[in-house]
């Protein structure tokens, strides 16, 4: 990642916004509020029906019914804040080195734009512990007991959704077990981003997180009550302007975007999403997203039962490592590079 101008800007107590996080107005581009952004309640029946319509037309929606404790997503709020409060010098002390995964600093695509974003992160990949523990020395055991409860929570639910969206596809339950990558889910490492987004002198001027996809399967995000900033790009996008549209909170909700991995592994039936998260003047917003994809050494690919005679796979098969090293050279041209020449995506 190159070296950034204003490294050690403190965005929390800003008077303005500097050169080195002012972005371009085509940047902040008009955002709509759209009331059909799909809700599922993955306890209901029809739920599968439901899922598999959010995931062809928006590639995210709001999920209830989740089961996740309501105290455990408070407890996991004030952990973050606790840990976003610290000091600047502190922060540092947990870094995120060359070649690791875990740790505290920008987004990894940072590197791909001019400017600095308006936020802060710290990446737990695995045990929390080698992060908690250079932050605190001898108070991190409260910080690393809330994000391993919250982790086993999380990957309970990545493997309720991943089923749920599998049998959304049209595959029976015994073909939904026998995918590969997702039989191999629960050796894969819990990798969990908790972002902060400080209040913002000059909203107009900064961006929170630039407009990306994510990597992985799939994504379940946690944000902050009353603060929000997430946008998502709505249907249709290939017929028109952009349309950006706002995803609020909901205290009852996760909000889940479809990934890159799992664009493939539909052989590109489910879209990954592109979204972004902008600030604002008066709250800070906070949010946890748990990022589900494949252990290390899996490669995906589209699932064979999804092939035809007329449809053969639109992509060929890569490890997350592989893709994430590929995205690190492209960024959002990676999903094409992996695209193999003459087969067209079935959207039917």
């Amino acid at each position: 990642m190159p070296s950034l101008p204003n490294e050690h800007f403190d965005i929390y107590s800003a008077r303005n916004v500097p050169d080195s996080h002012s972005w371009p107005t085509e940047h902040h581009v008009t955002v709509a509020r759209d009331s059909s952004f799909p809700v599922v309640d993955i306890s209901a029946p029809g739920m599968v029906v439901a899922v598999g319509a959010a995931c062809r037309s928006w590639g995210a929606f709001y999920v209830t019914g989740h089961g996740v404790p309501e105290d455990l997503l408070r407890r996991v709020e004030a952990q973050a804040r606790r840990l976003f409060a610290l000091p600047h010098h502190r922060k540092l002390l947990a870094a995120r080195r060359s070649g690791s995964t875990s740790g505290y600093g920008p987004p990894p695509l940072s590197s791909f734009f001019p400017k600095l974003m308006w936020s802060e992160g710290f990446t737990l990949a695995g045990d929390p512990l080698d992060v908690a523990a250079k932050l605190w020395q001898d108070d991190h055991s409260l910080f690393c007991e809330v994000m391993e409860e919250y982790g086993k929570e999380m990957k309970k639910l990545a493997n309720r959704l991943m089923k749920v969206i599998l049998l959304s596809l049209g595959l029976d339950e015994e073909k939904a077990g026998r995918v590969g990558p997702v039989k191999e889910l629960t050796r894969a490492p819990s990798v969990l981003q908790l972002n902060s987004y400080p209040p913002c002198p000059e909203p107009d001027q900064a961006m929170g997180m630039a407009a990306h996809t994510d990597s992985g399967f799939l994504t379940v995000l946690h944000q902050s009550d009353g603060a929000g900033g997430l946008q998502v790009v709505g249907p249709g996008e290939g017929n028109g302007p952009v349309r950006w549209i706002a995803v609020p909170p909901r205290a009852d909700a996760f909000v889940v975007n479809v990934g890159d991995l799992f664009h493939i592994l539909s052989n590109g039936r489910f879209k990954s999403v592109r979204h972004r998260v902008v600030v604002n003047r008066g709250d800070h917003r906070v949010s946890a997203a748990y990022f589900i994809g494949p252990p290390a050494d899996v490669k995906v690919g589209p699932i064979r039962w999804l092939l035809g005679s007329d449809q053969g796979p639109v992509f060929r098969p890569v490890t997350w490592p592989e893709y994430l090293g590929i995205r690190a050279r492209l960024f959002d041209k990676a999903l094409d590079s992996v695209r193999l020449p003459g087969n067209r995506i079935d959207d039917d």
